[in-house]
């Protein structure tokens, strides 16, 4: 059974709403095994409004967002994809489920891996520099991400573009 925490940045989440996102995210109760927590945020950005649902699960985390002009509609696209990403997973998930760790109905989950196989592999030259030459790099490059050798901090890192406009930084251990 999944337990939904739902809660709205610069919106007051009405019980229907709760009630709605609730509703549509136990459409995802047949394919985890045991108690999960699913945490959605609601957002209002300009006239649209943005929902992110985040799963924890104890090997991996589930996480999706969308955005509509309609809560409604934003809520049915972010279970579409979530589903999808259970979906397309499954023989990776298959292969966690081995390793002792049961999370999922791995019976129910309708196979997609093969709708997408990877279409391109690439390999790259990392190379030493700040993050301000990285952000350089990937704005040159048209890329929404650039990975990189931090020469300050001598790790590799990867910076990505955010959705607001924004940076982020990725940072290997």
């Amino acid at each position: 059974m999944m337990e939904v925490l739902v809660r709205g940045n610069k919106i007051d989440i009405t019980d229907a709403m709760k009630d709605y996102v609730k509703d549509k995210l136990s459409k995802l109760d047949k394919y985890t095994l045991g108690d999960v927590t699913a945490t959605v945020l609601v957002k209002i950005r300009n006239y649209t409004q943005k929902v992110e649902v985040t799963i924890p699960l104890k090997t991996l985390i589930l996480r999706a967002e969308e955005e509509s002009q309609d809560f409604y509609s934003a809520v049915d696209l972010v279970v579409n994809k979530l589903e999808r990403q259970i979906r397309k997973n499954k023989s990776k998930l298959k292969k966690k489920e081995k390793t002792g760790v049961k999370e999922f109905n791995i019976d129910d989950i309708i196979d997609l891996s093969d709708d997408e196989p990877v279409v391109k592999r690439k390999k790259i030259e990392i190379k030493p520099m700040n993050l301000d030459e990285a952000i350089l790099q990937m704005e040159l490059l048209g890329h929404n991400f650039y990975m990189y050798k931090d020469s300050d901090l001598n790790k590799i890192a990867l910076v990505y573009k955010r959705n607001d406009g924004g940076y982020g930084i990725i940072e290997a251990e």
